[in-house]
């Protein structure tokens, strides 16, 4: 049941999300992706995994470990997307 209820806070978020980034520029969606990375994709998709391999390998510890590498590794890239959001000029075209 937890399993269920995580995945579907995870999907309307992220339909939120993508719904919310449809009308801004890049770097707006760059600023709405970071956060929603950092609030929602993170805690729920590092749980999701965690668990999962937890009930898979009957061992709790499982879960922590992969808590421990999945939590840092996804805030960390919803920390650059919102910093490349943050920092990134305002829609600079860029040219090769």
């Amino acid at each position: 049941m937890e399993f269920a209820a995580a995945s579907g806070i995870l999907l309307v978020s992220l339909l939120l999300a993508f719904q919310l980034g449809k009308d801004y520029s890049r770097k707006g969606k760059y600023i709405i992706w970071g956060i929603t990375t950092i609030f929602v994709i993170c805690p729920l998709f590092s749980w999701l995994v965690s668990m999962g391999y937890a009930w898979y390998e009957q061992n709790g510890w499982a879960a922590v470990a992969m808590l421990a590498i999945l939590y840092p590794s996804t805030f960390i890239i919803g920390l650059v997307l919102l910093l490349i959001g943050i920092f990134s000029k305002k829609d600079a075209v860029r040219r090769i």
